[in-house]
C-alpha cells in the first residue's frame, strides 16, 4: 500500500505564494509520476501539474509561467511553488500518486488534499 501525504496550504492574498509538498510512502513501492489536481467547490477535480521520474513536467494552460513543480526522487517528494497567485486559484489541492507496489500493476494514489484560499 501507498500513503500519500500532502501539505502546505493555507490563506495568502492575490499576488502571494505558497509551496505546497507531498510525500509518497510504502514497502517496496516504484513511483512512475506524482502531480498535483485541484477542486473547487462546485466544480469538477482539474489536472494542475504533473511530473514523471524523468522529470517531464506538464502544467495546466491556467498555471503556466506561475506554478513550478519539481520532485526529490530519493524521497519520493514532490513539490509544487505557486506564485502570482489569483483568487481562482482557490481550491483544495490533491497529491496524486502513480505507483507500483512489490511488482503490482500500476496504481492510483490520493493524498487527502489541502486547502488553498487566495484572497482578493
Amino acid at each position: 500500500q501507498v500513503q500519500v501525504a500532502d501539505s502546505g496550504g493555507g490563506l495568502v492574498q492575490a499576488g502571494g505564494s505558497l509551496r505546497l509538498a507531498c510525500e509518497a510512502s510504502g514497502s517496496s513501492i516504484s513511483i512512475s509520476s506524482m502531480g498535483w489536481f485541484r477542486q473547487a467547490p462546485g466544480k469538477q477535480r482539474e489536472s494542475v501539474a504533473s511530473i514523471s521520474r524523468a522529470g517531464g513536467a506538464n502544467y495546466a494552460d491556467s498555471v503556466k509561467g506561475r506554478f513550478t513543480i519539481s520532485s526529490d526522487n530519493a524521497k519520493n517528494t514532490v513539490f509544487l511553488q505557486m506564485n502570482s497567485l489569483k483568487p481562482e486559484d482557490t481550491a483544495v489541492y490533491y497529491c496524486n500518486v502513480w505507483a507500483v507496489v512489490a511488482g503490482a500493476r500500476l496504481s492510483n494514489y490520493w493524498g487527502q488534499g489541502t486547502q488553498v484560499t487566495v484572497s482578493s
